[in-house]
């Protein structure tokens, strides 16, 4: 086996991309996309921020959403990671995003994407944002059986070192079983 080293970088696969929401001191909504964050409990998530708009509008509102970027709204996701909100104050609009207020937390869901986490932030220190997930909502859109079904939520994962947005594959395997058959 030969390896190719490409040194100390943040490269991991699937990383999600993750569009937060949050509302401004007027409550005008904004969004930022966010490649580096992860669940880190059963009703935790973490996100590693520079300082942004977003950062100043959870400084006031302590809450916000984490939508899943998805195939469809590839253009207006990427964005919204592209164009800061403190250049762009109608960022959001100019998206194409509406927003619906969250009935859990202080915060908007992004009609165009049908599955967020609604979150009340816990800490945010050094850059590292931790959320706690209030709610999880999806529409009925992207439910079968009144699950969430990837297949139809089309959620994109970022390649960093391709610098691409890659839509998820086939199920390959059953968690909690396919490993029984080493047992």
């Amino acid at each position: 086996m030969s390896r190719k080293n490409f040194g100390a970088k943040p490269v991991m696969y699937p990383q999600p991309v993750l569009i937060i929401a949050t509302y401004d001191e007027n409550g005008v909504p904004n969004a930022m996309n966010a490649a580096w964050g992860i669940t880190t409990d059963y009703q935790e998530i973490t996100i590693s921020l520079g300082e942004h708009k977003t950062t100043d509008n959870l400084a006031v509102r302590k809450a916000f959403t984490v939508s899943m970027a998805t195939e469809d709204q590839v253009i207006p996701c990427d964005y919204v990671g592209i164009e800061s909100g403190r250049k762009e104050p109608d960022k959001f609009a100019k998206a194409g995003f509406h927003a619906t207020k969250s009935e859990f937390v202080d915060a908007p869901l992004i009609d165009e994407l049908p599955m967020a986490l609604e979150c009340r932030v816990k800490s945010f220190n050094d850059g590292i944002l931790v959320g706690e997930i209030v709610n999880v909502s999806a529409d009925e859109s992207v439910l079968t059986d009144g699950k969430v079904d990837p297949k139809k939520l089309k959620p994109i994962t970022f390649d960093p070192i391709n610098n691409t947005y890659i839509g998820l594959g086939e199920v390959v395997g059953e968690a909690f079983k396919d490993g029984n058959k080493i047992r």
